[in-house]
């Protein structure tokens, strides 16, 4: 790349900027390196709201037709409907075209395995190598894919959810519900589900044209107008999610922003109501959710941060649920792909089901405070982060650090998660207490093992 490009190819596919790393040409040949690695049969190609969904939707097809093999094209769809597609319809494979919350200016590639989930290690880095040898197994003239669309591809989705809920219950409350779909990929079935849900529902930012009223990660300053909304507009729920509908974040009805990392806990408090078993979380998820489960006798499991690795440990311990703190719930019985619309229902359900208010639900959650934070890494490069992570080990020698994603010190009530960037010379610090005072003193302790220095004052 030239110098100002900005691209990052890696075995979790692509991402950057459009114009400046990220063209049609380099989707063609990603497209087709994934394709070349397939077994024979249809893939289906998705894409959420971006303004430049339209330009990579054909180049992808063309890639993918290229090696002989169907493109499906759904149109804007939710990630987690695309991976529902690729299982329930027994496909080759899928596509994805989003950059999740990421600004306008880019878009990405994700791709799926056939059991729905998104590609492994070892199946991505065969990808990259293919790409990088240019390896694309283009097909003679008459051998060719066809590019074809999907009738309804939100359909067997938005079944599925609606089976595992109470819908006469839900029904019941007719909840006024306020959703920013964030003119992403969630909006159309979104307010599908809500209306099958018998809510009155009103959905911001419905149409798919990547047009954001405010900056598309859900976070609390992002979401400040719209948690005043749902306060003023008296719903009972507000619910918002990223532009490609895998992530979910909650206002409750006094406009509080519960966040994400309640979002998992409440799916979790309904689930495991019904079904007691295995819970999967991710090593910088709250320990919420843990303490929770926990209390009702399930085991839980925490995976390397990734979506790839919660699933591949839920499928290993047979997990009810799983799923990770930036709002992503994974309920196998839908799919294997965070899915922000069986959050949605999962929170009806459990607010139908009690006839509580959210705000008192998430007062009952176990009271955790956290933060996150990052720094540079001084020098950069691999090797200083791993003295930066010795450091991390033996500035705590009782206790037994978690290496496998950066180190990870637990305690029974709190914790801190050090990793580096994959993409930046920095290091993220995700700690989490009891109170936010006990969250801030890890912060500035391995803060200050970080930057050089002695670690702070213990905890």
């Amino acid at each position: 790349m030239n110098e100002g490009e900005v691209r990052i190819a890696s075995i979790s596919g692509l991402r950057g900027i459009v114009g400046r790393g990220l063209d049609p040409v380099v989707a063609v040949e990603f497209a087709a390196a994934y394709a070349n690695g397939c077994a024979n049969g249809p893939i289906v190609v998705g894409h959420d709201g971006r303004t430049t969904a339209a330009v990579f939707a054909a180049a992808v097809s063309a890639g993918i037709a290229a090696t002989g093999r169907d493109a499906l094209m759904a149109g804007p769809t939710a990630t987690p409907t695309l991976g529902f597609l690729v299982r329930d319809r027994g496909l080759a494979g899928g596509v994805q075209i989003s950059a999740s919350h990421n600004p306008p200016e880019y878009n990405g590639l994700k791709f799926f395995q056939p059991r729905g989930m998104v590609l492994g290690a070892d199946a991505g880095r065969a990808m990259l190598e293919r790409w990088r040898a240019r390896d694309f197994g283009w097909a003679r003239w008459d051998a060719l894919g066809r590019i074809r669309s999907i009738d309804n591809p939100d359909q067997g989705h938005l079944e599925r959810v609606l089976s595992l809920v109470d819908l006469a219950e839900i029904r019941q409350h007719a909840f006024t519900v306020v959703l920013d779909a964030c003119h992403g990929a969630g909006g159309g079935l979104g307010g599908k589900l809500l209306r099958d849900l018998g809510c009155r529902a009103t959905i911001l930012g419905s149409e798919p044209d990547g047009r954001y009223d405010h900056p598309p990660e859900p976070t609390e300053a992002n979401l400040a107008r719209f948690a005043e909304t749902v306060r003023t507009s008296g719903a009972a729920v507000g619910f918002a999610q990223d532009p490609d509908a895998d992530r979910l974040a909650i206002i409750d009805e006094t406009g509080r922003y519960l966040g994400e990392e309640l979002t998992l806990a409440l799916a979790a408090t309904r689930v495991l109501e019904k079904a007691r078993g295995p819970v999967v979380i991710n090593l910088s998820t709250s320990s919420c959710t843990e303490e929770l489960a926990t209390k009702l006798g399930c085991p839980v499991h925490r995976a390397p941060v990734g979506e790839i690795n919660v699933v591949e440990r839920m499928l290993d311990v047979g997990a009810v649920l799983g799923g990770e703190g930036n709002g992503g719930v994974i309920d196998p019985r839908v799919g294997l792909v965070r899915d922000s619309l069986i959050g949605m229902a999962l929170v009806l359900d459990l607010m139908a089901a009690t006839g509580r208010p959210l705000s008192r639900l998430a007062d009952d959650l176990p009271r955790y405070a956290m933060i996150k934070a990052r720094f540079d890494v001084p020098g950069g490069g691999q090797d200083a982060l791993g003295t930066i992570l010795e450091r991390v080990v033996q500035e705590f020698p009782d206790r037994l650090a978690d290496r496998r994603d950066g180190v990870r010190i637990a305690w029974d009530d709190r914790f801190v998660h050090v990793r580096g960037s994959n993409t930046e010379p920095i290091v993220r610090v995700i700690a989490e207490g009891r109170t936010q005072a006990a969250a801030q003193a890890l912060i500035d302790r391995v803060g200050a093992l970080v930057q050089g220095g002695e670690g702070g004052s213990r905890p």
